[in-house]
């Protein structure tokens, strides 16, 4: 769908000039923004190959659609995860970026470096329809009741599994109402060390691509992250009981795959080396690409609680002080984000589309022709039923956790000591700040 930026949409922008911009300057801008001068706006994408393509191809729409904007376009870091560290870096020499792609979890650490923008009274213009964005992707954007950017994507964890493993080793399809023990004893007879086959795989980098794989069964035995406040609740039973799961199946079963970089799993999956991934829609592209046969279900559960925990992700916009790069800032993510362009970056790319009323769509139904089963992701959003955190002291009770997962999959440590160690840290630090 080509795309539309009228000079309608500018005008009523400028209409609203004055709140709008008085809001924007209360993040950092000075003075009203002259959307006709020249300005060069840094964009960190923390993606890679087709993601970036597909960025950089949108960037370059833009800019020609605004002759006097030019969008210097970069991944800002090797891995998405290292963005954070790149951005606390860059806030102490002031080379940080305009907009940069970031974890929601990271939200609420980020407004806390004073280094973001308010967009909160520019998103009550009504051409930018605020609320169709879901409840989650919002609350992300929002840490602490200031809105510092827009979604950027949406997505949720389910069971990706490999067809053709399961045909080999007679194993039925997975069903709505399997349980973890049903996952357990899957990757058992898929794995197979003669041909280096594993059941399932699981990234132990220590991020939070560690962390928030834990959580849908932390919340499923009815456990929670932290209390009100921050202060650490991950080490209960249901804590314990979740990650003994992950303990037993990789150090006991040995049908873990340990993806030390993260990066490994898909491409096992893929290759038909890995059974089942609990993923999202950004691993789909991958598959389809290698034509793997692949199937999509909900999560595993117990006692019939299925939920799933939701990544929104995050364009952060971050403050120059100028009033210019804030208001071209907004405008390039109100339009990345519009009905009309946002298919164009999720659903071209595997992910989900961020607004309602993308579903239904011809794009929608190219999408979910194009990537089979994502139907089941958009689906399994009605199981995403809690939200991680978007508090400050969010990032280091993840990392906590992150490193305590790692360590007892590999093996190094028990689960109880490494929940409670890693309760003793989260909350050590939180009474320090």
């Amino acid at each position: 769908m080509a795309p539309r930026k009228t000079v309608r949409g500018v005008v009523a922008c400028l209409l609203l000039a004055g709140p709008l911009l008085t809001g924007c300057a209360g993040g950092g801008g000075r003075g009203p923004a002259d959307p006709k001068a020249p300005v060069t706006l840094v964009w960190w994408t923390g993606q890679a190959d087709e993601p970036q393509r597909v960025l950089q191809n949108l960037a370059r729409e833009f800019s020609r659609l605004h002759p006097n904007v030019t969008i210097e376009v970069s991944s800002g870091a090797p891995t998405t995860t290292e963005l954070l560290q790149k951005l606390t870096a860059a806030f102490a020499t002031s080379k940080y970026p305009d907009i940069s792609y970031t974890y929601g979890s990271w939200t609420g650490r980020l407004a806390a470096s004073g280094r973001t923008l308010d967009f909160t009274q520019w998103v009550k213009d009504p051409s930018v329809n605020w609320t169709e964005f879901s409840s989650s992707a919002r609350s992300a954007c929002t840490p602490g009741g200031k809105v510092i950017g827009f979604p950027s994507l949406v997505d949720d964890l389910a069971l990706v599994y490999n067809k053709r493993l399961f045909d080999r080793n007679g194993i039925p399809y997975p069903t709505p109402e399997w349980t973890w023990d049903d996952f357990r004893a899957a990757a058992k007879k898929i794995t197979d060390p003669a041909t280096q086959t594993w059941g399932t795989a699981y990234h132990v980098s220590g991020g939070e691509d560690t962390t928030w794989r834990l959580w849908p069964q932390l919340w499923q035995l009815g456990g929670k992250i932290a209390e009100p406040g921050g202060k650490a609740a991950f080490n209960s039973p249901a804590g314990v009981r979740a990650l003994e799961f992950w303990r037993a199946m990789a150090v006991d079963d040995k049908s873990v795959f340990i993806d030390q970089t993260d990066e490994k799993s898909d491409p096992m999956f893929a290759g038909g080396h890995v059974g089942m991934l609990i993923t999202g829609p950004w691993s789909l592209y991958t598959f389809v690409e290698a034509k793997t046969p692949y199937g999509v279900q909900i999560l595993p559960g117990y006692d019939g609680d299925h939920q799933t925990v939701s990544g929104p992700d995050v364009w952060t916009a971050f403050d120059h002080q100028d009033a210019d790069r804030a208001y071209w800032s907004f405008q390039l993510l109100k339009w990345l984000t519009s009905p009309e362009i946002d298919p164009r970056w999720t659903m071209a790319t595997g992910n989900l589309p961020l607004r309602a009323s993308e579903r239904g769509t011809p794009e929608y139904e190219r999408f979910v022709r194009r990537f089979p089963g994502v139907d089941v992701m958009v689906r399994n959003l009605v199981n995403d039923e809690q939200a991680r955190p978007t508090d400050e002291w969010y990032v280091t009770l993840s990392r906590n956790v992150g490193e305590a997962i790692a360590a007892v999959l590999q093996g190094t440590i028990g689960v109880r000591e490494a929940l409670d160690t890693a309760a003793r840290k989260s909350d050590a630090s939180l009474a320090d700040n």
